[in-house]
């Protein structure tokens, strides 16, 4: 027995991996840490998305092993998958265990190699049998004959005690020319709908009143099964019909996979959150086809126009991507002007950052770094612009809103159904859904009063 902690970078699916490794450990009988500097074992889970991703998780390494220079660092996740030679090198590095291993990281831990029961993982390259032993041994191999996906709730430090977020897919067949997640999480595959069950009845046993489902790419849920039948409309369906959760929240979802009847289930049912996060990347025409986006900007603007007609006070989203090859000052304002043009309520704007492998690294005309960080401001003021004239028109009114923790003497921090930030007055225990009239509009956050708690 030992003692352990796991630092996960970037996206949700990254999270519940690792909320599933700790479980591995916990399993066995290990102690979980507060921080990585009193434990032995310190997992890093990592992001590969952007450079500065990469550079973030050396950066962590290097703090680490001078920190804690007895612990050993097990690096895992994207970035592991995609260059385990380059992190292998590093000093202070035990073992370097890509995506396609995380089934078996605790056993490859103890035992240097994978149980034989483990899911499909019996392959893997070990570095030092390559000849280079003087750097960390690598457990990798191919992730797209992965078939199992890890899957745990994750419970955020702050707010452990409200919104659990469970990963229910993993893996994308999409090939967009600036993406390197396929080839690092590999095929989607889905969470069977027995499980998901099992995990959301656990999480209502416990207590938890809001769970967020995720995935890689989400909308794609249950393409993998040989059930045709069984789409991502009819996992949402089958969540409400044989779970007693009080609300469900679904994060990101392609243009495409919102379909009619997603739409107006989630419009239609009190127990699912109005709010829709749709990913747009660029409002170019000849933009979006150069990344190989499967959808045109009329697709999307009708898309949007749709969600909101069927929810007029849903928080709808969009990750808009800055500075792609070849993005002209006239692409740049298509995307501004449609943005503009849409009734968004939040962006979440990303500059463009070459990735290895990827097409469109290799694309001529890279748009100059300063000028794609200016497009990337000006989408992002414009993002804070819509959000507040979104907030407005709720001064004077009521909204739903999950408590999630009192940290402040005079008000508690709740996020609304519909996706906002709200401060209100009062302390107030977690995981409560509380009736809030909206005051004002303060930082980015309403302020509200309660009215009475919607349920015991």
């Amino acid at each position: 027995m030992g003692s352990f902690y796991v630092q996960n970078f970037g996206c949700r699916a990254t999270q519940s991996d690792g909320a599933a490794i700790e479980r591995q450990f916990r399993e066995r009988g290990w102690e979980l840490c507060a921080s990585s500097a009193d434990a032995e074992v310190v997992v890093l889970n990592t992001c590969t998305v952007t450079a500065a991703a990469d550079q973030d998780a050396r950066a962590t390494i290097r703090r680490i092993s001078r920190k804690n220079p007895d612990c050993k660092i097990v690096v895992t996740g994207c970035y592991a998958q995609r260059a385990p030679e380059e992190i292998a090198a590093l000093p202070g590095v035990s073992q370097v265990i890509g995506n396609s291993n995380k089934l078996d990281l605790v056993d490859l831990l103890l035992n240097n190699r994978p149980q034989a029961a483990a899911g499909g993982s019996s392959h893997f390259v070990h570095i030092s049998e390559l000849g280079t032993a003087t750097t960390a041994p690598i457990f990798v191999s191919d992730i797209f004959a992965h078939t199992e996906l890890l899957a745990a709730p994750v419970f955020d430090v702050i707010h452990e005690r409200t919104r659990p977020n469970l990963k229910v897919q993993d893996g994308c067949d999409n090939r967009c020319s600036f993406c390197v997640i396929p080839f690092v999480r590999g095929q989607s595959r889905s969470l069977p709908l027995s499980r998901i069950f099992n995990e959301v009845n656990q999480l209502v046993e416990a207590g938890y009143r809001e769970v967020v489902i995720s995935g890689i790419n989400l909308g794609r849920w249950g393409r993998d099964f040989s059930e045709k039948t069984l789409r991502f409309e009819a996992l949402v369906q089958a969540i409400i019909t044989e779970t007693s959760l009080e609300k469900l929240r679904i994060s990101s979802v392609e243009p495409m996979d919102w379909s009619q009847e997603l739409i107006d289930l989630v419009a239609s049912s009190p127990r699912i959150a109005k709010h829709a996060h749709v990913p747009l990347q660029s409002g170019s025409d000849r933009i979006l086809r150069a990344m190989h986006r499967k959808y045109r900007p009329w697709h999307y603007r009708q898309k949007i126009e749709t969600i909101r007609a069927a929810m007029p006070v849903a928080a709808i989203g969009a990750d808009v991507m800055t500075g792609f090859p070849g993005e002209t000052d006239a692409d740049f304002q298509e995307t501004r002007q449609l943005i503009e043009d849409l009734t968004l309520t939040y962006l979440h704007v990303f500059t463009y950052s070459p990735r290895p492998g990827t097409p469109a690294a290799t694309m001529k005309q890279q748009v100059p770094v300063q000028v794609a960080r200016e497009r990337t401001r000006i989408l992002r003021d414009l993002g804070e612009e819509k959000k507040l004239n979104f907030q407005k028109q709720f001064i004077g009114r009521t909204l739903d809103a999950i408590t999630l923790h009192a940290s402040h003497p005079d008000y508690t921090e709740c996020l609304t159904d519909n996706f906002q930030k709200l401060k209100l007055r009062g302390k107030h225990e977690p995981n409560q859904w509380k009736e809030c009239r909206i005051r004002a509009i303060d930082d980015g956050h309403l302020l509200g009063s309660p009215t009475f708690a919607l349920k015991p």
